[in-house]
């Protein structure tokens, strides 16, 4: 549909290049829901003016959004009614308005991404391989992904860690988390050694080499995170097909298995660092499935 210019729209969008210095493409989103909104005023209703909407108009072509066939998302819904609330605010200060039919119109809530993660089959089949490559980065690949998937610690925390952080007599790891807040985290039996043999190597690989930090690169070198990336992303590409495979994938899947299998919330939070428990309760999302899956098999009207 083809509408005349409408110049307080243009003098709207003026405004925000102009005095409100935004950039073109802030402009141009502003000025697409802004025209969407007309169009649909003008089809719908016959109101060929914006300043001319109702309440009941604003709330029929959000919901229009939210279900039409063409739906979008929550976080777009909100963006647009952003635009909405910034014109009529223009119009008001203008006295081209006296009353906006959007002040009493709430954004909807935003869904929190839940975590995505691996599967414990394909964790399983992960370290079921037998090599993860040849020489020094070989055993590198190897005890990176351990130790992600064992301590869920994050890959910040893992590149920066130091041989004295890692306590044999202990069975231990202390992670230096966000704000320099330290957490201890337990090592299984199998991951202890492969440190101790991971270390006691070093000495026969390099004459010189980097003594602080516990993971080296094939040159004596410590880690870095787009190398431990890199790394990453190739050996979850041979389990899973998710389209996101950071190393952040393996601490959700170190939490989530655990809750899966049993383990209390809050040492859940303590092992991962989070500084409040609502940090840690998106992970008891993921498990409902699994909980659903139980209540089918083992209920007798599951």
């Amino acid at each position: 549909m083809h509408l005349p210019e409408d110049s307080r729209l243009k003098d709207f969008l003026d405004y925000l290049r102009l005095e409100k210095r935004y950039s073109a493409h802030t402009v141009r989103a502003y000025q697409d829901d802004l025209l969407q909104f007309r169009e649909y005023l003008a089809r719908e209703y016959e109101v060929p003016a914006i300043e001319a909407a109702g309440t009941g108009m604003v709330r029929s072509w959000l919901s229009e959004q939210r279900e039409g066939r063409t739906a979008v998302s929550s976080r777009t819904i909100s963006r647009k009614l952003s635009s909405l609330r910034s014109f009529y605010k223009y119009l008001l200060k203008k006295g081209i308005v006296t009353v906006s039919p959007v002040n009493n119109l709430v954004a909807p809530k935003m869904g929190k991404k839940l975590p995505v993660y691996v599967e414990e089959r394909q964790a399983e089949q992960l370290f079921s391989t037998e090599t993860f490559g040849d020489g020094w980065k070989g055993m590198t690949t190897a005890l990176v992904l351990r130790l992600f998937y064992q301590t869920g610690m994050r890959l910040s925390e893992l590149v920066s860690l130091k041989q004295g952080q890692v306590n044999v007599y202990t069975r231990s790891i202390k992670v230096l988390g966000k704000g320099n807040k330290e957490r201890i985290v337990p090592l299984q039996a199998g991951l202890l050694e492969e440190i101790s043999r991971y270390e006691a190597l070093k000495s026969s690989q390099w004459t010189s080499y980097d003594k602080e930090h516990l993971l080296l690169t094939e040159k004596g070198k410590p880690l870095y995170a787009q190398y431990v990336y890199r790394m990453v992303k190739e050996y979850l590409g041979g389990i899973t097909t998710l389209q996101k495979r950071s190393p952040h994938i393996l601490r959700h899947s170190f939490a989530t298995h655990l809750l899966n299998n049993g383990a209390d919330l809050n040492a859940v939070k303590e092992l991962l660092g989070h500084a409040s428990l609502a940090a840690t309760q998106v992970y008891t999302h993921t498990t409902i499935g699994k909980l659903k899956e139980v209540h089918k098999k083992a209920h007798p009207k599951g």
